[in-house]
This record gives C-alpha cells, structure tokens and sequence, in this order.
C-alpha cells in the first residue's frame, strides 16, 4: 500500500510492517499505526511514520548508537502488553526533536518506543530514571570531545 509521508513524499509500505499502537502514542492517542521508515541510508536517524496521518512523522533513533550505557528496565505490564517472550524480540527507538543547528537538538530518553518486532505491538513509555531527561541533547559527546 502506499502511504503520503511528512519527510519522503508518498512512499510505499507493506502492511505487515505496519506498528501497532494499541493506545496510541502521548499527545496523538488516536494514532495507532506507524511504520519505520529510514531517513537517509548514510545516517542512523528512521522515521516513525504515521499510517493515517502524513503529518505525523517522528525522527528516532537507536539510543545505543549515541548512548552505549543506555539501560530500559521494562515492567511486568510492558512486557505482557506488548507480549514479549524474549529480549531478542525487542527493538527501542528515542525521539529526537531536531534543532538548528543540529549540534543543539535533543532527544527523549526518558520516553523510549518499544516494540515487539515479532508480533509488530510498539508503546511508547515512561521511564523512572532519574538520569533520564526528556532533551538531552543528542551531540553532547561529540561537544565534549571538541572542548
């Protein structure tokens, strides 16, 4: 099926690897299916796409790629909501809000995306980790070395 997109235009999917969000995802509660989609092949960033809605399209990546000590401790309920039976199953996205320059944008560890690729269930949650912020920002390794 082809679906319009907010980064790449109208864009090709197939339906099974469409997300399901069975609450949606914070603020957009009526958003229940995206897609992944990469943004560009020479960068780590995806979009996660909204099936319904061209507009919504959100910027993830891996944290691990820019924070390697990153841990996500998930609760009994995630893990029965999302129907988890091993970790292998498990992929985590963090949003990014992108800022010019790009040096200052920020991304969301305290809100990390789960999802189930075996079965294709994601939720966004909340962690309770006190060293997990809402912006932090992306480059803040990278800016350290410089310095």
């Amino acid at each position: 099926m082809k679906i319009e997109t907010k980064y790449l235009g109208e864009v090709e999917i197939q339906e099974e690897t469409i997300l399901h969000f069975e609450s949606g995802i914070p603020s957009f509660l009526e958003e229940k299916q995206f897609v992944v989609l990469p943004f560009d092949e020479t960068t780590p960033f995806l979009i996660l796409q909204s099936v319904k809605t061209p507009e919504l399209g959100f910027v993830v990546v891996s944290p691990f790629e820019f924070f390697p000590d990153y841990q996500v401790k998930l609760t009994d309920s995630t893990v029965d909501s999302l129907e988890i039976e091993k970790e292998a199953d498990v992929l985590i996205y963090t949003i990014l809000t992108v800022k010019e320059p790009f040096t200052n944008t920020t991304v969301n560890l305290q809100g990390p995306v789960i999802i189930n690729t075996k079965i294709n269930k994601a939720k966004q949650i909340s962690l309770n980790d006190v060293n997990y912020h809402t912006k932090h920002l992306l480059m803040l390794q990278a800016v350290g070395k410089e310095g």
